[in-house]
């Protein structure tokens, strides 16, 4: 796989790249799109031959007969992650953010609590609210520049009205990937305040060296009762558009009641997504993945270095995920400020830190899943436009 041939996504209905300028103010013709988590990859060769062969069938049905796809799913988990996986225990939702809300609705009730440990993706608090439930933002603390959880300060923060925890493991925005030992405190915690567990895995496969990711299933396999995990190819194969995510549910109770509302709702998966995700969940696509990750290893190290030559600029020790993200509290400058550099100065579009919830006010995140061209040039208008400092 050559990662760095640049494509040029302009005019093709990505809204990273047409809905930069609306968004940002940052032009689409000399701006550089590093906001949406989608990669500037194409998938692997297995994947974009599965949706040739369906194009060139040329029928575009209902699918039917989910047994391949389904051991491809519990063929990855099994030698990816040690995971044996129940085929009865899969769900397929309209990706993960669908899968989130899925289990918000199943799980809680309008007024009911949920918490965060933010910063943490924004879609969470997004889905969490327009449901009519109450978001409790537990703020993750700083450790020798890097996120851990503060079980104390968050056990006082709970008043017996919180139902569920949703989990970001690997985290987003911090690309921490957590410990064994400290999955185990989420899930001692969850079991101490009687919440429902949903781990949300996404970015499971996008590990760096000198880092293990851990399923929750496995690190804390006495809470299966009040687990739920949620899983999805999107990410590690970039294809996002193809809108499918698992949730895993080995608790028959739990399962039951998840099966209710996506019945009562009327979900199913598309096609498209089913046949892509098959191809990709192969020993294809786990040597394709090895390839981006050594890839994005090197365009982590390149964006550190050059980020973390700025003063007052601090990129985060990523972990795993393809998602940098950036401390700007150094520069002593408003977030107005720092933002207008960036999206002005550098004509780069990222993602604001406030978004993320507490937390993420002196941040932005910066998607390098790019080839590494692009990320050299993101590193040389970021140092141009907060030259002053230097």
């Amino acid at each position: 796989m050559n990662f760095d041939e640049r494509i040029d996504r302009r005019g093709t209905h990505s809204v990273k790249w047409d809905m930069m300028e609306k968004l940002y103010g940052v032009p689409t013709s000399t701006g550089i799109a590093m906001w949406v988590a989608d990669m500037e990859f194409r998938p692997p060769s297995c994947v974009q031959a599965a949706v040739e062969k369906m194009a060139s069938h040329g029928v575009y049905g209902y699918f039917g007969d989910e047994s391949d796809y389904l051991g491809a799913i519990r063929w990855w988990m099994a030698h990816r992650h040690g995971w044996e996986v129940a085929p009865e225990w899969i769900f397929t939702t309209h990706g993960l953010v669908n899968g989130t809300a899925l289990c918000v609705d199943a799980y809680t009730a309008p007024g009911d609590r949920v918490v965060l440990m933010t910063p943490v993706y924004h879609a969470f608090a997004r889905v969490i609210r327009a449901a009519g439930r109450e978001v409790v933002e537990c703020r993750l603390a700083q450790e020798n520049g890097r996120y851990v959880m503060d079980f104390d300060a968050w056990d006082a923060q709970m008043t017996g009205a919180e139902r569920m925890l949703i989990l970001c493991s690997p985290h987003n925005p911090g690309g921490r990937v957590w410990t064994v030992e400290e999955l185990r405190q989420v899930a001692d915690f969850c079991t101490r305040h009687d919440l429902i567990l949903v781990s949300d895995e996404i970015h499971h496969d996008l590990v760096f060296p000198g880092h293990r990711h851990t399923v929750m299933s496995l690190a804390a396999p006495e809470i299966t009762e009040r687990l739920v995990m949620m899983t999805a190819g999107t990410k590690t194969f970039n294809i996002a558009g193809a809108h499918t995510g698992n949730v895993i549910i080995p608790d028959p109770k739990l399962r039951a009641r998840f099966a209710g509302r996506m019945a009562a709702l009327g979900i199913s998966a598309n096609s498209f997504g089913l046949f892509m995700m098959t191809a990709a969940y192969s020993a294809e696509g786990a040597q394709w993945v090895d390839e981006l990750v050594s890839y994005l290893d090197g365009n982590r190290r390149i964006f550190d270095e050059g980020v973390n030559a700025i003063p007052g600029l601090r990129s985060m020790p990523l972990e795993a995920t393809y998602l940098a993200w950036v401390d700007f509290s150094g520069t002593g400058m408003t977030a107005d400020e720092f933002t207008r550099r960036v999206e002005q100065g550098a004509q780069i579009a990222a993602n604001h830190g406030a978004t993320f919830g507490a937390g993420g006010e002196t941040f932005l995140r910066f998607n390098i899943a790019a080839p590494r061209a692009q990320i050299e040039e993101a590193t040389e208008r970021l140092s141009r436009a907060f030259s002053d400092l230097q």
